[in-house]
């Protein structure tokens, strides 16, 4: 397997003029560009003392400076620790803190909440935006900063030319360290070595798309799903990368992806909800197209002809969606089936780096989330019918958690299989289903298990249902349901009662009796979500 840094390296090589990073609509940056940025960094970094496998924490939004600054790092085998930037500065500290950051790299409305004097091992800060530092702890790392450009000619007097890059071929040591709060609310430090980012990337070159392409970046930098999929991948595939430096609204992804035109698109289920409500459900609930609907003969063409004019809409050339960071709403995925969108959902997690299932379009079996990427085991009696823990092995995970020795204890069974915490099923097929989280279960009465993610898909069925989230309150299955637009008006306490009672029966009349809905409780205001687009579920226990 060859490392990804290799792969990196040979792109700045073999074709130094193409586009690597832009920002839509801003700065743009070619190969040749980022390597020599790439370069000044590291002259940095020795000037300033910091050295291999010292941490340096990146806290900004998106952008090709953001994504520099991560090759920088990582390529003088330094560990990148990426942080959201929307934690709370209690928050920003705590893991800036635990990581024993010795840089950090972020923007001055970041660095402004902060306190210099909780960071006694940080020497510096630096403000990506303008490349200008806004704190350090003594005049050498000023100094080494701003003689940086002046180094840089001194060490290559006549040009940085492509036969001047050089990156290790490193594999075991650790390349980063990914904070994720899930949603436990618990943020765990995951060290993820080189060995597995190689791993993830050469399994995607293979099975998704290995040529040079255009993609527009949407997701977190700072999350893994992003990092990994939307440019590490791509980057050291000879991808060119727009990234949108914020979560998407509908009319900024459709303008980024009919002026990019790529062949592929890498998203969560909220962005694919947002796009579903604002270019497909208008087309679906006409009056014309429900009369259409109702004709055999008709209904076929209908569907792919919405289909058609999605994909033209983000582009013309799309023509595989990547879906993935959290469950697909089943009334969303079977409207995708119909207008015959080339789909698929993965599944993975921060400590497989992320993949650990995946399929083709082509060969994806719906409801599912694909075949294992390397190996999966269902901890069941009957593995094909009974859900048990998804436990899996590879080189792809983790290798352990930063300065947490007691998660590392109950992270692996006795025979060496890492616990996912996830429930789910095999087919003879090799296709994996999920069933929800363990700590999610709900155990009825009865002795039943009840899976909450299953009672939610029914739930999301009901037209008036926008999200749903299904708890154990008292020993009763209560749902907490955050209705659609106009499902009800004010506080008619009638109106809210008559629609409630409507989502419980309704439902019910598709649960077998064990996890019939005891309550549905309407909510104001959307579920918070993960970076990824999970549902917060601890904040609604």
């Amino acid at each position: 397997m060859k490392s990804y840094l290799t792969q990196l390296e040979e792109q700045m090589r073999m074709q130094p003029g193409r586009l690597a990073l832009c920002d839509y609509g801003g700065e743009s940056y070619t190969y040749a560009q980022v390597a020599e940025k790439v370069e000044k960094y590291h002259l940095f970094f020795r000037a300033a003392g910091i050295g291999k496998g010292d941490k340096i924490a990146i806290c900004a939004h998106n952008s090709s400076r953001w994504a520099i600054a991560f090759l920088a790092i990582n390529t003088f085998e330094a560990i990148v620790v990426p942080i959201l930037p929307n934690y709370t500065p209690e928050g920003l500290t705590q893991l800036i803190r635990h990581s024993d950051s010795v840089f950090l790299i972020a923007e001055s409305d970041i660095w402004k909440k902060l306190d210099a004097r909780d960071f006694p091992q940080l020497q510096g800060v630096l403000n990506l935006k303008d490349d200008q530092l806004l704190w350090w702890a003594d005049e050498h790392l000023q100094s080494a900063w701003t003689g940086r450009e002046k180094a840089f000619l001194a060490n290559y007097p006549e040009g940085f030319y492509t036969t001047c890059i050089h990156y290790p071929d490193a594999s075991d040591s650790v390349a980063l360290i990914n904070y994720t709060s899930g949603t436990s609310g618990n943020p765990k430090g995951v060290m993820l070595s080189y060995g597995a980012m190689s791993d993830i990337v050469t399994y995607c070159q293979k099975h998704i798309h290995n040529a040079q392409e255009n993609l527009v970046s949407m997701l977190p930098l700072a999350h893994i799903y992003g990092l990994v999929m939307e440019f590490v991948y791509p980057c050291c595939t000879g991808f060119t990368i727009y990234f949108l430096g914020k979560a998407p609204s509908p009319s900024l992804l459709v303008q980024s992806m009919s002026e990019v035109k790529p062949h592929l698109m890498i998203t969560v289920p909220l962005i694919m909800e947002k796009l579903y409500k604002n270019l497909i459900r208008p087309q679906l609930n006409t009056p014309s197209a429900k009369a259409i609907r109702t004709v055999p003969g008709l209904r076929t063409s209908f569907y792919r002809n919405v289909g058609k004019k999605l994909r033209a809409t983000l582009g013309g050339n799309l023509n595989y969606i990547i879906i993935g960071g959290a469950p697909l709403n089943w009334k969303l995925e079977s409207v995708l089936k119909k207008i015959e969108v080339p789909y698929t959902v993965g599944y993975g997690m921060t400590e497989a780096c992320p993949l650990l299932a995946f399929a083709h379009p082509e060969s994806f079996a719906p409801g599912s989330c694909g075949k294992p990427v390397h190996h999966i085991r269902i901890d069941s009696s009957e593995p094909d019918r009974i859900p048990g823990e998804i436990q899996t092995k590879g080189p792809n995970l983790f290798s352990g958690y930063y300065k947490n020795p007691e998660a590392d204890k109950t992270a692996y069974t006795a025979d060496g299989w890492f616990r996912t915490g996830d429930l789910g099923v095999m087919d003879e097929g090799g296709n994996l289903f999920i069933r929800g989280r363990i700590k999610a279960l709900i155990l009825s009465a009865s002795g039943q298990n009840i899976y909450p993610e299953e009672v939610e898909q029914v739930l999301s069925r009901h037209p008036r249902v926008e999200e749903a989230l299904v708890l154990d309150r008292d020993g009763k299955v209560t749902a907490l349901v955050y209705p659609s637009a106009g499902a009800v008006r004010g506080d008619d306490e009638a109106a809210i009662a008559a629609l409630s009672d409507d989502i419980r029966n309704k439902s019910n009349a598709h649960l077998p009796s064990f996890s019939q809905i005891f309550r549905v409780e309407l909510v104001d205001v959307p579920f918070e979500r993960t970076a990824k687009g999970s549902i917060k579920r601890h904040l609604y226990q």
